[in-house]
């Protein structure tokens, strides 16, 4: 289970990344300025960056409770297995 979250989150990374640079791509020429641009692209760039820093986080977290969240997962999957 925590391998597929695991993957799951880089997958979410990576979509991230190839969306806010198609979008960046898509829009150039509808900015009306360099200056826009230059503002623009800064703001894309926090997004992915501080989204892709929330995303390691979150796995650095799994990874240190692992034992616990998902022990509790498979607990309760035997659980109603077992009914």
């Amino acid at each position: 289970m925590h391998k597929r979250d695991v993957t799951v989150a880089w997958a979410f990374v990576i979509g991230l990344w190839f969306a806010i640079i198609f979008v960046a791509l898509a829009t150039w020429d509808l900015a009306p300025s360099a200056t826009a641009r230059t503002i623009l692209l800064c703001a894309g760039g926090v997004v992915l960056l501080f989204n892709t820093a929330a995303i390691l986080a979150m796995l650095r977290h799994y990874r240190e409770d692992r034992d616990f969240m998902y022990g509790l997962d498979i607990k309760f999957l035997d659980e109603a297995r077992g009914r």
